[in-house]
């Protein structure tokens, strides 16, 4: 287990935004790449990395609605790309690789959430697609100008829904049991999470380094395949259908959502560390029943090793 994944007890709070935590954070001449970057919580990290100085680059499904959310934020520029697509991912890595040959920060952020079973045109689930195969296909693709940054990293989206039981590496695809959205979801986030153990494992020695993040429970454009009835039984909304934003019991709003997400591409409290689960604009406890920090198998070496190894075989692609 990463001796590393415990609190640093840093002066953040739930209730911390995105422009607290990068105040005075100086991003001039460095690329961020940011999926899902025009929208909720990948919106946010957008306008913060931008208003610190980065040449943000987002990847999304819709350009042109896009086009409209970043309107006048300064050094952004936007891309097509369908994480569910090795096609797509690649096109987009490749267009990347050729325009931004550095990237310090790659933010992967794009995900869906507890929807009905769909596949990709390779068999696999959907959820474990979008949100886990996609963004290591992009790593993958992108390793070689992380690596030409001399410091880069990289964030992945996981969530508190890695604690819902039912991670199986034999069975990822939904093939032998049947199909639960939130069994499904949960896997990916717990994915997201062991790809950032691996992913610093592999990249610390050449100043790559890998963290994931809880952002907190928001109410956003992830729970579009949520109805009205789920959505409530979170108790997510007040008595006006408003979402509840009470950080302290983890119902953020998106500029505290995204804190963590920032604290973790830009703090210097992090160096020398990596691999590791953070919410809150700080490194989680290892908690095994409690509904906060992170459970220890979603931080495990030998696990995330395993699942590395799997995401090569699936992806056809080879090792960094």
């Amino acid at each position: 287990m990463n001796a590393f994944q415990k609190p640093l007890k840093t002066k953040w709070t739930p209730a911390s935004t995105a422009s607290e935590v990068a105040e005075g954070v100086d991003l001039t001449g460095k690329v961020a790449i940011v999926t899902g970057g025009a929208s909720g919580l990948g919106l946010e990290t957008t306008k913060t990395l931008s208003g610190a100085g980065a040449r943000v680059i987002i990847g999304v499904r819709d350009v042109e609605r896009a086009r409209d959310a970043v309107a006048g934020l300064p050094g952004v520029e936007i891309r097509g790309l369908e994480l569910t697509s090795p096609s797509s991912v690649d096109a987009f890595a490749a267009d990347i690789v050729a325009t931004a040959p550095t990237i310090s920060l790659l933010v992967l952020n794009a995900g869906v959430m507890a929807t009905p079973l769909f596949r990709d045109g390779n068999g696999n689930e959907g959820q474990f697609s979008t949100n886990h195969l996609g963004h290591f296909r992009l790593a993958i693709r992108l390793w070689p100008c992380l690596r030409a940054a001399a410091t880069s990293r990289i964030i992945a989206i996981s969530s508190r829904g890695h604690m819902i039981p039912g991670f199986d590496l034999d069975d990822l695809a939904f093939k032998n049991r049947p199909y639960d959205k939130w069994v499904a979801y949960g896997q990916s986030k717990t994915a997201n999470s062991l790809f950032a153990v691996a992913a610093d494992r592999r990249g610390q020695d050449h100043g790559i380094r890998a963290y994931s993040v809880h952002p907190g429970s928001i109410v956003g454009p992830l729970a579009r395949h949520l109805s009205n009835e789920e959505i409530a039984a979170f108790d997510a909304l007040d008595a006006n259908g408003n979402p509840i934003i009470d950080p302290a019991t983890d119902r953020k709003n998106f500029a505290q959502g995204a804190a963590t997400t920032v604290w973790c591409a830009t703090t210097s409290q992090l160096e020398g560390i990596g691999g590791v689960y953070c919410e809150n604009s700080d490194i989680a406890a290892i908690e095994p029943e409690a509904r906060s920090g992170v459970r220890p198998y979603a931080v495990d070496g030998e696990i995330a090793e395993r699942l590395w190894i799997e995401s090569l075989r699936l992806s056809g692609l080879s090792d960094v």
